[in-house]
Parts: C-alpha cells; sequence; structure tokens
C-alpha cells in the first residue's frame, strides 16, 4: 500500500540539495531529546506514543457510543473550540460528500457550536434544533472555556425543555478532564457518559484521542482506519530512520531552511475543496506551535483553483515573503468528463472527453511551475488519496513535524501562553469577579 510522501524538486531553484544535509545532526538530535522526553515542554508529549497506544477496546466503546447517538438524534452537536473541534471537522468535512447536508440518504449530521461567541450563530443553530432529535458532544478540559461554556449552557437548556431528565442525561457525552473541572463535576453529578482527554496531550494534538475519534465516528467513518494510518507514520518517527529518508524531519528541516532565507509565511495549498478545514487545523497546530518569542513561519491557506482569481496575483508578484506547502491528491472517487459543444464558442472543445481530474492536475502542475517561476518555493505532500488512512497518516506526519520545527527554533511548541491575553482583558471589560483591578486599568486606556 502507498504511503504519502514528501516531494522536494520545488526547491531546487532555492536550495542546493547538498545543503539540506547539512542540517541533518542538528535534526536527528532535536527528534532525539523529542522522542527521549527531554526537551521543551516534555509533559506535553503522550501524542507521540498514542497511535499505538489507543486500545481495541476503546475504539470499540467509540463506535459503540457513537452508534447510539446516531441512532437516537437527527444531529450530534460538538461543542468545542481550537483544538477541541477542529481536528474533527477537518477530518469529518474531508471524508464527507460535498453535498452531505443535501442528501436523501444523508448520514448523522454533525454540528459545531462553542466555536464562537456569535449570537446570530447560535440562535439560529438553537432555532433549527428546536424541531429536531439531537445529542451533544461537549468538549473542555476545564469547563470553564468561555466559547464552549456559553454554548454548552444555551444547548443543555434547550435539550431541558426537549426531554425528560433521563433522556437528557442519555443525549450528552462529555470528554474533559480525568480527575478535575467545572465539566467533569457537571458530569459526575448528572451521570453523562464520558471520556478522558489525556494529562498530556493538549488540545492541537488531540485529535487522535476521543476528543476528535468520537465525533469522526459519529458521522460515520472507520476510525480505526485512521489510527492505523497514524501508526505508519509514527514508526518512522525515530532515531534509527535515516535523514533523508524521514518526511517528517526533511519538512522540518527546509521549511525552516526557507525561513531563514526571510520566507517567513507559509501556505498550504490544496487542489481538492475537501481539504479547506483541514488546513484549518494545520493553521492552527502550527500558528499556536511556533508563532513565540517573536519567532515563527506564519500559517496561511490557500484552496486552488479558486484562491488563484483572487490571491494568485500576490503569490505569483507580491512580495517574496512566502513558500507553498502543496497537499497533492492522487486519486479522486469519481469521473467526469468534459462534454463537446456543437458550437464551440468558449474554446473548450479540446478539452471535450478528458476528465476534470487531468486538468485540475495540469492546473496543479502550471501553478507549481508559474510560482516557482515567480521566486516561490514549493514543497509537495503527495497524498494518494483522501480516505481514513491516509488522514490519520496526514495527522501524524504534521504533528511529528511541527515538534521537530518548534524545537529547530528553540521554543516550547507545546504550550500557548499569549493566549491569554486576549481572555484577560475581556474578563475585565466584562467585570469578572477577580479581575478588579484589570478592569480599571483597561477602563483608563480606553479613556485616553
Amino acid at each position: 500500500m502507498r504511503n504519502i510522501s514528501i516531494n522536494l524538486n520545488g526547491l531546487s531553484n532555492f536550495i542546493p540539495a547538498s545543503s539540506i544535509n547539512q542540517y541533518k545532526f542538528e535534526t536527528k538530535n532535536l527528534v532525539a531529546s523529542l522522542l527521549s522526553k527531554k526537551g521543551k515542554g516534555n509533559d506535553f508529549l503522550g501524542w507521540i506514543t498514542l497511535p499505538n497506544e489507543i486500545s481495541p477496546a476503546l475504539l470499540a466503546d467509540l463506535n459503540q457510543t457513537a452508534e447510539k447517538l446516531r441512532k437516537q438524534s437527527d444531529y450530534v452537536v460538538v461543542i468545542g473550540i481550537g483544538g477541541s473541534y477542529l481536528g474533527a471537522r477537518a477530518a469529518i468535512e474531508a471524508l464527507s460528500h460535498s453535498f452531505e447536508f443535501l442528501r436523501e440518504d444523508s448520514k448523522t449530521k454533525v454540528l459545531f457550536a462553542g466555536q464562537n461567541i456569535c449570537e446570530d450563530y447560535h440562535y439560529e443553530l438553537l432555532e433549527i434544533l428546536k424541531n429536531k432529535s439531537f445529542s451533544i458532544i461537549v468538549i473542555s478540559k476545564s469547563g470553564t472555556t468561555t466559547e464552549p461554556a456559553i454554548a454548552f449552557r444555551l444547548l443543555k437548556n434547550l435539550l431541558e425543555e426537549k426531554y425528560s431528565k433521563d433522556e437528557v442525561k442519555n443525549r450528552i457525552v462529555a470528554i474533559t478532564d480525568k480527575k478535575k473541572g467545572a465539566l467533569k463535576l457537571v458530569a459526575d453529578k448528572e451521570g453523562y457518559k464520558t471520556y478522558e482527554i489525556p494529562d498530556d496531550v493538549g488540545g492541537r494534538y488531540s485529535i487522535l484521542t476521543p476528543v476528535g475519534l468520537l465525533p469522526i465516528a459519529c458521522a460515520g467513518f472507520d476510525i480505526e482506519k485512521m489510527v492505523e494510518g497514524a501508526k505508519v507514520i509514527a514508526a518512522d518517527c525515530n532515531e534509527n530512520i535515516p535523514f533523508e529518508k524521514s518526511i517528517t524531519e526533511m519538512y522540518a528541516t527546509v521549511r525552516n531552511i526557507l525561513y531563514g532565507k526571510g520566507k517567513k509565511v507559509e501556505m498550504l495549498v490544496n487542489f481538492h475543496p475537501k481539504l479547506t478545514q483541514f488546513t484549518e487545523w494545520w493553521k492552527q497546530l502550527y500558528g499556536e506551535s511556533e508563532g513565540k518569542e517573536n519567532k515563527g513561519i506564519f500559517p496561511a491557506g490557500a484552496n486552488f483553483t479558486s484562491d488563484l482569481h483572487s490571491m494568485g496575483q500576490y503569490i505569483q508578484e507580491g512580495e517574496r515573503i512566502l513558500f507553498e506547502t502543496i497537499l497533492s491528491v492522487g486519486d479522486v472517487k469519481h469521473t467526469l468528463k468534459v462534454p463537446a459543444f456543437a458550437e464551440d464558442v468558449d474554446g473548450l472543445n479540446y478539452l471535450a472527453g478528458r476528465r476534470m481530474d487531468e486538468v485540475n492536475k495540469m492546473a496543479e502542475l502550471g501553478t507549481m511551475i508559474a510560482h516557482i517561476d515567480g521566486g516561490v518555493p514549493n514543497i509537495i505532500i503527495e497524498v494518494p488519496e483522501i480516505n481514513e488512512y491516509y488522514l490519520g497518516q496526514l495527522i501524524f506526519f504534521f504533528e511529528f513535524a511541527c515538534a521537530i520545527s518548534g524545537y529547530i527554533i528553540n521554543v516550547n511548541p507545546f504550550d500557548q501562553p499569549g493566549v491569554e491575553a486576549y481572555k484577560n482583558n475581556m474578563f475585565a471589560l466584562l467585570e469578572k469577579p477577580g479581575h478588579e483591578e484589570q478592569t480599571k486599568k483597561i477602563k483608563m486606556k480606553l479613556k485616553k
């Protein structure tokens, strides 16, 4: 069976192949530090061994819970923010029919809440759910994060209006801390089914825990295959794999060589719209892991060919501060050929009888050539096809490479201290108890 792979031919104009090997020993030492758990953030490295530690019993239990939620619900609402929803949403949208919600034979629909504080969004969600059967998966380590905590209040209230106490209990699953926190307290008191978020796995690395696996199973996808895919890449993430054969080490190394040459923006590019939300997961993973101490490559995304008609001009001729990492998908699931027109008014009859995928792949190749010629380095991640197995591979590939990359620039890739700044200001402005001094300070600042 094929695996995902990396193609660095698009760097030949920018990085001599011989110079990449100069970083071999440094990168290998950082991998050793990561695997021996001696580096920065070593108390959050549980994700490294996770693919091989997920038991068949846990996977069976998750599938059983997912089946129960599907049978009793038209909709399953996943409440979470950041890593508590991005991974699941990325996988579900990658694997789903592009128009799943319009299909008469649609599977149970998975919706998301608590990823924003928009009143209109949540009002409209409740409006839809009032006349529908639904269940909740609420995900939070603490249970006090503002966005999901508010959403949980709203959705729990609606459940209590619609169902008996026992029925409400059977329609809520909590994924939270093993021992402590507000959500754990409520779950134990109310008798919800619960799953644990491991203490040593941070949110953005949690997709292969119940945080990601349960929602993905609720959408009807094969979580065993996803874990199997992750295992394949995890097996290659060790000190004995030659540097030049390690796709994680090569990716982490070359992106930082480019960073050192002034390429401070990385665009994750796809030519398949099912990967749009995968890019959102990747942006959090790399942005929150590397963006510290005034360091880090800025993670951005583009969906081609759509964005070639909006961002293409800048990419081709704007400031030379970016490089592209392309998710290149090999096989598509369907066959659709360009029809012929009797009158060739649009001049496209030369494409008649050819598959749309061939046209798309030539657009991909033509874009790469143009961008490289324009001074934009290209890294290609080749994905044989979009399915659970290869998504599992992609997830672990990017996770491990991100950890190496963070160590290369000497930051802790497993914390996120900067995230608290907006929260503290928001709490002060809302006059949350315990923030009185900050409230005074921020009000004085606003008066100036």
